[in-house]
């Protein structure tokens, strides 16, 4: 269902779950949704200041997060309270889907970071993916996690990976 902001805006909650509980849920305004890509906005939903090292998200940062039901990833434009572009943050997540008010997203543990000039790539949490246990306990969804994670580099390693956000 194709969604103009300026038309209908409304409030979602994005809900990540993880180990099937929920990690966060918070409120986002819906940008578009055109039956395969779902766009919200939002501004930090963590508590403080999350430093990773490479970037650091804050109050007053704005997400701006896209989801598909049929990719196995989201795309997190991330800007800092100026409107500067700080990178992008990628989740490797099972297909989203959005019910009522409710966008539910499965977080697979794998994430990938891309700098806003493109010159800092790095997937993370490798780690925990395979401490996670899914390779055994789902087979076909680590391995649809890992091809997601394996495509989303490529993608942010290139000239086009704004067409995913825009």
């Amino acid at each position: 269902m194709p969604v103009n902001s300026a038309e209908s805006a409304r409030l979602v909650d994005v809900v990540l779950v993880k180990g099937g509980r929920t990690k966060i849920r918070y409120p986002a305004e819906l940008l578009a949704d055109d039956g395969t890509r779902i766009a919200v906005r939002a501004p930090w939903a963590g508590e403080g200041v999350r430093d990773f090292g490479f970037v650091r998200f804050e109050p007053g940062d704005v997400f701006t997060e896209y989801y598909w039901r049929d990719r196995w990833y989201s795309v997190k434009e991330v800007r800092g309270p100026s409107g500067a572009l700080k990178g992008w943050y990628c989740d490797i997540t099972r297909p989203a889907t959005l019910t009522g008010t409710e966008l539910v997203v499965e977080d697979l543990d794998l994430d990938l970071w891309r700098s806003a000039d493109g010159g800092d790539v790095r997937r993370l949490d490798e780690d925990e993916f395979a401490e996670s246990g899914l390779a055994e306990r789902d087979p076909e969804a680590a391995a649809a996690a890992v091809s997601a994670l394996d495509e989303l580099e490529v993608l942010a390693r290139g000239d086009r990976f704004g067409e995913l956000t825009g």
